[in-house]
């Protein structure tokens, strides 16, 4: 009788140990597929929305780049990228964004203006959410110290 009750149990764990990880393994795979959304046409997702500065110096270098992902299944134009103001100047890639590729929005600040600032870069293409809006932040500070006081 110790035999046949060892035995059951011994049967039971097995059975629930293998399923337990057959469910583990079909949570990975839904999980695979939140991960990539695919749309129906052209796509437009970008690895970040904002790109902060942070504090810079008056005159370091302004250039910074959006990289974007088509997640579509037809092919990204992206037809215009426009600054909120002349001292944001944004350039797009020349041609289109194949399936599943990447590419590079490049945007300029004039860091010849101390301040504080946040501007706009404003893309229109032919993806399903079209216009999308990006965003740059930061804090240009003048780089010469202030003048101490001459002692006469």
């Amino acid at each position: 009788m110790k035999r046949i009750i060892l035995l059951a149990a011994i049967t039971f764990f097995g059975v629930a140990t293998t399923n337990a990880q057959t469910v583990k393994k079909s949570v990975k795979k839904e999980t695979a597929k939140i991960d990539a959304p695919k749309v129906d046409g052209a796509g437009l997702v970008f690895e970040t929305e904002t790109i902060d500065y942070g504090t810079i110096q008056k005159g370091a270098d302004g250039k910074r780049e959006f990289v974007l992902t088509n997640n579509g299944n037809k092919p990204l134009t992206i037809t215009n990228a426009q600054g909120s103001c002349g001292c944001t100047v944004p350039t797009k890639p020349d041609g289109p964004v194949a399936p599943g590729a990447k590419a590079v929005i490049g945007v300029k600040y004039d860091t010849n203006r101390p301040g504080p600032f946040t501007k706009t870069i404003t893309i229109t293409s032919n993806a399903s959410e079209a216009p999308k809006v990006l965003t740059i932040k930061g804090n240009v500070v003048d780089s010469a110290p202030a003048a101490e006081p001459v002692k006469s």
